[in-house]
């Protein structure tokens, strides 16, 4: 059985407004054996969807490579953009050595609604992924029965958003889709998708993820 932890602290900036949560990097992140273009960084595997779309999205130029100015740009970016990283999964276990969220077994949790205590401007919480078992949003919703807090929905649609009451601070939370590939058959049934695809043959998962993370990061 691999123990597989987390290899990042949370990255928080004093001002953080926003926060990212998703759940494990790739193992390979935890056994120092990066690959060629991978990132030493949240979100920094070269397979990975966040930091392109971002690239895109907020016209940032970045570096995709294993060098310290690649982590450099993405910490600038977060920081002048007052956007945390706190993945909610602190370790795991598992019996194949992958990425899979559901191959997750003897899951510990970050406490995240300690964190929100210590950074009372946080006002809004980015699921990268939904509610499906082993998701971030399904983890958070677990950790918030542990404070015997509950989301409400607020809109019904992707990306849905709920928001929760802490000590009467009003926090929301926003299930973006995953920025993996796993994600992209799930994008490809979606009705608005179809319709988007169908106005530009061209429009694929990458330009929705862009049009969905645009909302939410700018």
């Amino acid at each position: 059985m691999f123990l597989h932890k987390h290899p990042y602290r949370p990255f928080i900036p004093k001002n953080a407004t926003k926060l990212i949560i998703g759940t494990l990097p790739p193992p390979r992140f935890s056994q120092d054996k990066l690959l060629e273009g991978d990132v030493d960084f949240c979100y920094g595997s070269r397979n990975g969807l966040l930091w392109p779309v971002l690239d895109k999205t907020c016209d940032l130029d970045l570096l995709f490579e294993t060098s310290e100015e690649a982590i450099t740009q993405r910490k600038d970016f977060l920081i002048n953009k007052n956007i945390g990283i706190c993945d909610i999964v602190d370790s795991c276990k598992r019996e194949k050595i992958d990425a899979s969220d559901l191959g997750m077994k003897d899951v510990k949790l970050r406490d995240l609604v300690n964190y929100l205590k210590q950074y009372p401007k946080i006002d809004t919480l980015l699921f990268m992924g939904g509610n499906s078992k082993n998701g971030p949003e399904y983890f958070f919703r677990r950790h918030l029965k542990e404070y015997k807090l509950r989301l409400e929905l607020i809109i019904n649609k992707v990306p849905r958003i709920h928001q929760f009451n802490l000590e009467d601070r009003i926090i929301k939370t926003v299930s973006l889709t995953a920025p993996s590939g796993s994600a992209n058959r799930a994008i490809g049934s979606m009705y608005i998708y179809k319709v988007l695809k169908q106005q530009n043959p061209n429009f694929n998962t990458f330009d929705f993820r862009v049009l969905q993370y645009t909302e939410h990061f700018t």
